[in-house]
């Protein structure tokens, strides 16, 4: 071997490279526009209103529903949820996530007639406490997310759902 190139030789290293360089070209917008949202950082969610006026929350825990707006790459859309809101005896304000810790059922408040006061889920019998702590002895190993709350105007608005104590 000489180490010479013939011309077909010549001609398919040509062909070839500038066959890449094109695919690259077409390839890289695509790649891009796949991408793009995955490599933008989450935003943190606004808190968002519920339709619930602070004159009208009590210390019953009171089940609110409301939607958020929320972006999936380039689709948007009005996400449902839900909270459990009441008023501790201090005054303080308490919003609550509905999603069981241990398999992520929804759970009620004051439904189970042999555990009054305590919020239930009917999946795994998982038990909570009013103030969210999941009761020892049940499957729930957490306590319930509390949501971000704050009070404008009188009407009360939440944010993200939080792990209890954790900000």
């Amino acid at each position: 071997m000489s180490g010479k190139v013939s011309r077909r030789q010549f001609l398919n290293y040509t062909l070839t490279g500038v066959g890449g360089f094109m695919a690259a070209g077409i390839m890289m917008p695509m790649v891009r526009f796949a991408v793009d949202p995955v490599l933008k950082p989450a935003k943190e969610q606004d808190m968002v209103p519920v339709g619930l006026l602070e004159k009208d929350i009590t210390t019953e825990p009171k089940k609110v529903d409301f939607k958020v707006k929320q972006v999936d790459g380039w689709y948007k859309s009005d996400e449902p949820k839900s909270a459990w809101v009441y008023k501790t005896d201090s005054g303080e304000i308490v919003a609550l996530s509905p999603v069981c810790k241990h398999l992520g059922c929804t759970i009620d408040w004051n439904s189970d007639p042999s555990h009054p006061n305590q919020f239930y889920c009917p999946c795994h019998a998982g038990r909570y406490e009013k103030d969210g702590k999941n009761v020892p002895g049940t499957p729930p190993l957490a306590p319930l997310d509390v949501y971000d709350s704050d009070m404008k105007d009188g009407a009360l608005y939440l944010g993200k759902a939080r792990p209890k104590g954790g900000k």
